[in-house]
């Protein structure tokens, strides 16, 4: 390879110098656009903020029931809505999204059900959704396993020759672990068409960006795999959804993966279990809230006449609508069947496993006839 063409192939992996941005925090629109990206239509634009409004409503409903003792845990994703709502979006259906525990307003928008999505976080079942009919894989709760199975769904989609991509949407710790390298080294090889999708919210728990990489930004991650990557401002839905949709399809024509890191921020807890105010200062949420992802669209929609407020009205209707059903949902008491533990271990059980399951329906038998009697 000449020192020319080295140069071009070294300059079409890198990202920006600056996160990708269309619309400021105020949102006005930047002085200077993109010139390797194009807006998405106004109506995909009113479609994205609509969503988010109902994800912002679930996502506070959900933290409440924790509160409640309805769910064991939630992580909240309160300010990465651009993100969750942009990464479903930029899909097809019949792509592949691959989840970690903190996305859930991005199933939601995928069109699960609610009661379903969280039928994980009350402890009910692993995955509460079908993901072969969803295309949804199991929310994923260790760090970056799931971007190796991405990236296995990727590969064979390109060997079955179907028209499809995998998306696998990771935090900024999890580029720290070996599966996530391992998967874009692996991609990059065999040019799978699977696109990585960093939300980099600062923190991995309580450990500050610092103290996780000295890269300049975690998009230059991918370039010693050979992975094409990108960065965006995280919070403006219009340019997640425009850098995004533009790594789906290159993904797609067969050209290789992507590796996009999102700028955003997690504007609550870890969990509701974390106390975040041990180890970020006050005024740094409060600069992040003035970035909200949701208010930042709706103004660029309102200074666009693209959004009024009766749409304001109907979205707020429809969230609380959503809110409420979820909360009765909920409050319905789970029907469990012990014996479903074995269910779906190994497509076909094992004779270890036949025999455990009939110990224990044994046992549950004895138990209910003692009862009886």
């Amino acid at each position: 390879m000449s020192v020319k063409s080295l140069r071009q192939t070294v300059q079409g992996l890198l990202p920006s110098l600056s996160p990708v941005r269309f619309v400021a925090e105020d949102g006005t629109p930047v002085a200077r656009r993109p010139a390797d990206y194009t807006e998405p239509p106004v109506e995909a634009l009113r479609k994205a903020w609509r969503r988010m409004v109902l994800g912002r409503r679930f996502d506070a409903q959900a933290t409440a029931l924790t509160k409640q003792g309805r769910l064991a845990v939630y992580p909240s994703s309160r300010g990465q809505e651009a993100c969750q709502i942009g990464a479903v979006l930029a899909l097809r259906p019949a792509d592949w999204l691959f989840p970690t525990y903190r996305d859930s307003v991005a199933l939601v928008t995928r069109d699960i059900d609610p009661v379903e999505v969280l039928t994980l976080l009350r402890g009910d079942w692993h995955c509460g959704y079908d993901p072969a009919a969803t295309r949804v894989a199991p929310q994923c709760t260790p760090l970056a396993t799931q971007v190796l199975h991405a990236t296995g769904m990727a590969e064979s989609l390109r060997r079955k020759g179907e028209d499809g991509v995998a998306m696998a949407l990771v935090g900024d710790g999890a580029t720290s672990e070996g599966d996530f390298h391992e998967a874009l080294n692996f991609a990059a090889v065999f040019r799978a068409p699977v696109v990585f999708f960093v939300q980099n919210n600062k923190y991995a728990i309580s450990v500050p960006l610092a103290r996780q990489t000295a890269a300049p930004a975690l998009a230059y991650k991918g370039i010693g795999y050979g992975v094409r990557s990108e960065q965006v401002d995280g919070n403006d839905l219009v340019a997640v959804l425009a850098v995004l949709s533009a790594a789906v399809e290159h993904a797609r024509a067969g050209n290789g993966p992507v590796l996009v890191e999102a700028h955003t921020y997690r504007m609550d807890a870890h969990t509701n279990a974390d106390d975040a105010t041990r180890y970020r200062e006050d005024d740094e949420v409060a600069r992040w809230r003035a970035a909200d992802p949701v208010d930042r669209l709706e103004t660029y929609l309102r200074s666009r006449g693209a959004l009024t407020d009766e749409d304001r009205a109907a979205a707020r209707e429809e969230a609380e609508e959503l809110a409420a059903r979820v909360r009765a949902g909920m409050n319905a008491d789970s029907v469990l069947d012990p014996l479903e533990l074995f269910d779906h271990v190994y497509a076909e059980p094992t004779p270890q496993l036949r025999e455990q399951r009939a110990q224990l329906a044994a046992e549950l038998a004895e138990t209910t006839q003692a009862q009886e009697d």
